[in-house]
């Protein structure tokens, strides 16, 4: 990637710069280029702030394009302003800074959509989606980008959320049926694919609820004191896959309960990365299929790296002074 001068990329310009479509497309070649051993993530770290909130750290390097990025926020009750730094991992010099709450909506709903394209079955055309809240436009809109969809079923224990959404989802024009769901159990009925965007503590999908075929998109729990998927759902999988294996070990409580502990081996979990390298798509005669997306460093800087390409292309971001070097004064001037 070209070091001519470091660009800083504001909201508006990633989302004109970059379509939901085009994410999937570009974190599916970084997925790719990861499980084929020449990108690498860094696990997340945080540190607790006053408030309950929390300063995170996220990144990762891609060898072939000679870049190394990463994804720092302050998560508050009030908010957060995420950006991307991305570095050339040959000079260190800085390449672009983006800012990245639209990246990270895109990114999120991007890894739905390669998993929904890697283990959903082709003729799926039934959505459940369960979670009305800030992430489910662009699950929802990922999902219709790699299947057909005849119908989405949208499920929220409120009723205003939930009828609020399927208007909002019918405006956007995605071609297919909208309803809102009165009862979750109405919303999964022979639904070929379910995405799970929630804040829940307490498991509660279950076996029971899920027809034969259904491929699950579980995106909420991603951290330990939450649940979304019962104990009895794993058992019907054929395919369990993560985004980041070493956060799931770490940090799904569903995984950690049916896989026995974190320190055991988990040989049925794959990550996506390796499936997109090799090929491997939903088994044929599959049950279940599970995705459990926990934040991966690596599909941030995919993403980073397509914007600054198109950026560059077409004139976009604003160029960045170089830094000069300053000498550092030992003494004050008083």
């Amino acid at each position: 990637m070209s070091e001519a001068g470091a660009l800083w990329i504001r909201e508006a310009e990633v989302a004109e710069l970059l379509a939901l479509d085009e994410a999937i497309d570009a974190l599916e070649a970084g997925l790719r280029v990861e499980g084929e051993g020449a990108a690498f993530g860094m696990a997340k770290t945080h540190v607790a702030l006053p408030g309950g909130g929390g300063l995170h750290a996220l990144g990762a390097s891609d060898t072939r394009a000679g870049v190394a990025g990463a994804k720092v926020w302050a998560h508050t009750a009030r908010g957060a302003t995420p950006l991307l730094a991305l570095w050339s991992s040959e000079s260190g010099a800085l390449v672009a800074v983006i800012e990245a709450f639209a990246l990270g909506q895109l990114r999120t709903g991007a890894m739905t959509g390669v998993a929904t394209r890697w283990l959903a079955r082709e003729d799926a055309d039934t959505l459940a989606q369960i979670g009305t809240g800030k992430q489910a436009r662009t699950q929802v809109a990922a999902v219709a980008a790699v299947r057909r969809l005849r119908r989405v079923r949208a499920y929220s224990p409120t009723r205003e959320h939930r009828e609020a959404f399927a208007r909002e989802l019918a405006e956007e024009g995605l071609g297919c049926e909208v309803v809102a769901c009165d009862a979750l159990e109405a919303a999964l009925e022979g639904a070929a694919i379910a995405t799970l965007a929630t804040r829940a503590r307490e498991p509660f999908i279950h076996a029971r609820a899920l027809a034969p075929g259904t491929h699950l998109n579980a995106i909420g729990a991603i951290t330990p004191e939450r649940a979304e998927l019962g104990q009895d759902v794993f058992p019907r999988c054929d395919r369990i896959a993560v985004d980041v294996l070493d956060a799931a070990r770490a940090l799904s409580a569903e995984l950690i309960e049916y896989h026995g502990g974190a320190e055991r081996d988990w040989p049925h979990v794959r990550e996506l990365a390796q499936l997109v390298a090799r090929g491997e798509r939903r088994p044929a005669a599959a049950d279940l299929t599970v995705f459990k997306a926990m934040g991966s460093g690596v599909a941030d800087l995919a993403l980073g790296l397509e914007l600054v390409a198109r950026a560059q292309r077409h004139g976009a971001g604003r160029a960045l002074d170089r830094p000069v070097r300053a000498r550092v004064r030992l003494r004050s001037k008083e």
